[in-house]
């Protein structure tokens, strides 16, 4: 941790050195330790309207639709942090419009544990299948990633049901994918303890590619890779979870930079104007002393700090983040069963 304390002092001092040699083109300066960054945002909680008889679960992924406005949401069927095993007949892929209102759902009977849910660039939902298990007698799951139609029609298929491994067919608790404008798959694979810690490269197709990556501190490493992201310029944001930061790379898996400014990253995301939103849901005075749990803003080119929204329920893991087309900044809390919405005064 006295490590840690020393970089984000470092990064402090030069982000106020740069402003020093560019005073003449730079007025104000933001405060980079952690905490500090305004917060300009009011937090309105947001009900989700299931249809009569139904109760989401915890709360495993959330994205917004590609028309700016509808939330896709991905639940444990109405259950805890078990997961779906034993709740065929609840659909756990959600969409709602922009009032909370449910508009269709699917992807019932298919998963053992929802963990992780994207919206790509062409509107394909993929949601991820993590740990493993049984939903049936018959039917062995998990590990695995799907892409649908916004439909709910099965397009591709990723890993082997309900087998661990870290070959090229297989993945051990996989937690987040992404899809780069070129249509090639980058998937997130491990969630610490002795998972998986590795990214994994597929064509558009679900060709493997490669793989990097192993468990550890240094470069390159990872322990409990939770998250994905993508700027502009096309580098791999990697939220590398229990140690405390960000990995960039290049689609080659060429280690670029880290930053630990954003604490425990537990989902990042980067809009189209390259802001970068990071939920950090775990740091406390044992995990990361200098940091409070909360959503951190920045500018994703250089990791300038901008705004921090501090949690509003720190006991419900608000794990998830993601902002809409009107600048609204959502927040899902996984064992809060909910979403809440924070716009700006």
């Amino acid at each position: 941790m006295l490590e840690q304390s020393r970089i984000w002092v470092i990064w402090t001092v030069v982000i106020l050195i740069s402003g020093a040699c560019n005073s003449s083109a730079q007025t104000t300066t933001v405060d980079q330790t952690p905490n500090a960054q305004p917060n300009p945002y009011q937090v309105i909680d947001h009900s989700l309207k299931l249809p009569d008889g139904q109760e989401l679960g915890w709360i495993m992924g959330v994205d917004i639709d590609l028309n700016g406005s509808d939330m896709w949401v991905f639940h444990t069927c109405g259950g805890g942090l078990q997961g779906c095993v034993g709740s065929t007949g609840v659909a756990p892929i959600v969409r709602f419009d922009a009032s909370g209102d449910f508009i269709t759902s699917f992807g019932a009977g298919m998963f053992a544990h929802p963990h992780g849910l994207y919206v790509d660039h062409e509107g394909s939902i993929w949601a991820l299948d993590g740990f493993g298990g049984r939903s049936s007698e018959e039917a062995e799951q998990g590990h695995q990633v799907f892409k649908f139609s916004p439909k709910g029609e099965l397009l591709l298929t990723l890993g082997t049901p309900g087998v661990k491994g870290n070959g090229p067919d297989t993945f051990y608790t996989p937690s987040d994918v992404l899809v780069a404008p070129n249509g090639d798959i980058f998937v997130a694979d491990g969630h610490g303890g002795d998972m998986n810690d590795r990214i994994v490269k597929f064509d558009k197709e679900g060709n493997f590619i490669k793989a990097w990556g192993t468990k550890g501190s240094e470069p390159g490493q990872f322990n409990n890779t939770h998250s994905l992201a993508m700027d502009s310029e096309g580098r791999l944001f990697v939220g590398d979870r229990a140690n405390l930061r960000i990995q960039i790379f290049d689609q080659n898996g060429q280690f670029l930079d880290e930053w630990y400014q954003f604490g425990a990253p537990s989902e990042v995301f980067i809009d189209e104007n390259d802001v970068i939103y990071v939920a950090d849901s775990i740091s406390d005075e044992q995990t990361n002393p200098d940091f409070l749990k909360g959503i951190r803003i920045g500018n994703a080119k250089d990791g300038t700090l901008t705004s921090f929204i501090p949690d509003p329920d720190p006991s419900t893991l608000q794990e998830l983040v993601v902002a809409d087309s009107s600048g609204n900044v959502w927040g899902g809390h996984l064992s809060g069963r909910m979403v809440k919405r924070f716009v700006r005064d």
